[in-house]
């Protein structure tokens, strides 16, 4: 049986070829997607205001010739909270794109970073969420309004520049801000109080260390706070330490004009609130690191600070603490990397609990009598890498003859009432002011068991 031949395909009709037409040609193009004018126009101030120091390019990107987006640094995405980006229909409208994220500099270790200064435009870049300026050069204040322009912020980081001029009040109270970094410049002022207060409720990263004329005091209201990380150190912050934020697991004031006692922060060692007061509130117990040192904090060093379980790093050096240690015995698990109290001027005996720490500081103080013998044990089984307990009136140290010291550790005993147990007792001691083997014998025969000066014994 012989097949058929297929149909030929009929032709279109020609009023139907023409409704297609028509149907294409009213087809909408798709539209570029374009930059927010606003936006645009901060990223050109910024390039007209900063610039590259020598050796770096990073805004060799930053030409004519591409899209903003596609500048080093520079990350946009669409914004449909935006009102006023265009109207109309949105198939003839072009995607309106606002710079969300925006990193100044490389970061790279060989990079020297930018100079120049911040245009107060920077505020206008509504969208934008993570701010960052590496380390540089760039001086004059933070704009002021930035913090009311970039309500949307989460990070904002311009740590090691020169910065000047005051904290913006701005910055205080923004609904999303997790990390504040502005460190390492040349700010003064108070801090805005609503940064470390439950004001700002997503703030968790606070650092303002290393400005040098951050002043002011810490509120009274800090420990509402909701604060993990604060470096506050080396500024000119004064007044006392108020109670801490129970989840703060780091916090540094070193190297201010702090001072008064810390029984307000972490009580005296009673149990508190027994005669009608208000308790205290309940002490950081996730804090891993806390720094007091170089201040003029005084009294004895509550037992309480010795009894945050979390704590590994306990700095207390160079400041007025007077009268003996309490240190409770360490849970099986407590392990202090450091614990330095030294350039102090505290007295008894040391503590046998201190025998915990991998590098203990009891240096320049009044202690009096023998070194624990768990103490000396840790030092010799090379647990503990370093002990320094020179300039003090400690009596001897508890070790086995010719018992080795570990190569690793560092023991200095030096200038004390002990002869010392071997020449490697003075092996680890500091060289300035040269070495000092025993403190005279008359200042031995009348040691003065109470508190002294800042520096204890010099």
């Amino acid at each position: 049986m012989a097949l058929l031949p297929l149909p030929l395909p009929l032709p279109l009709p020609p009023l139907l070829l023409l409704l297609l037409g028509m149907l294409a040609s009213r087809a909408p193009a798709q539209q570029p997607a374009t930059l927010h004018e606003r936006d645009a126009a901060a990223l050109r101030d910024l390039r007209a205001s900063l610039r590259d120091l020598r050796g770096s390019r990073f805004f060799d990107t930053w030409d004519d010739a591409r899209s903003p987006c596609a500048y080093a640094g520079v990350v946009c995405a669409p914004d449909d909270a935006d009102g006023d980006g265009g109207g109309g229909d949105s198939s003839d409208t072009p995607t309106v794109l606002r710079v969300s994220v925006l990193t100044l500099g490389t970061g790279l270790a060989d990079s020297p970073g930018l100079t120049g200064t911040l245009p107060d435009s920077l505020s206008t870049l509504a969208a934008l969420t993570d701010l960052v300026l590496y380390p540089g050069r760039v001086s004059g204040p933070i704009p002021s309004a930035l913090g009311a322009g970039l309500r949307r912020l989460r990070l904002l980081s311009l740590a090691g520049n020169q910065l000047t001029g005051a904290v913006p009040a701005s910055l205080a109270g923004l609904p999303d801000l997790h990390t504040l970094d502005l460190g390492g410049n040349r700010l003064d002022g108070a801090v805005p109080p609503g940064l470390l207060l439950p004001d700002s409720p997503s703030l968790k990263v606070l650092i303002l260390a290393n400005n040098g004329g951050i002043s002011g005091e810490i509120p009274d209201g800090f420990a509402s706070s909701g604060l993990f990380h604060v470096d506050l150190a080396r500024n000119a912050l004064a007044g006392g330490l108020p109670p801490l934020p129970a989840t703060l697991r780091y916090f540094s004031v070193a190297g201010n004009a702090m001072q008064g006692t810390l029984d307000g922060a972490f009580g005296s060692g009673g149990g508190g609130g027994d005669d009608g007061s208000a308790s205290p509130p309940p002490l950081p117990a996730d804090l891993a690191f806390l720094d007091l040192s170089m201040n003029n904090f005084s009294g004895r060093i509550p037992a309480s600070v010795f009894g945050l379980p979390g704590l590994s790093s306990l700095l207390l050096s160079r400041n007025n603490f007077t009268g003996a240690l309490s240190v409770p015995p360490p849970s099986p698990q407590q392990e202090w990397a450091v614990v330095d109290v030294s350039h102090n001027g505290i007295s008894g005996e040391v503590p046998e609990a201190l025998a915990a720490a991998g590098s203990l500081y009891v240096n320049n103080n009044r202690l009096s009598g023998e070194v624990p013998a768990a103490v000396a044990r840790s030092v010799l089984a090379g647990r503990m890498t370093t002990l320094y307990a020179q300039h003090n009136f400690l009596t001897g140290f508890p070790v086995p003859p010719a018992a080795p010291l570990p190569d690793s550790a560092a023991l200095c005993l030096s200038y004390n009432c002990m002869e010392l147990p071997s020449a490697s007792a003075a092996d680890g001691c500091p060289t300035i002011g040269g070495p000092l083997e025993a403190r005279p014998a008359e200042q031995c025969r009348s040691t003065t068991t109470s508190g002294g000066g800042a520096g204890g014994d010099g």
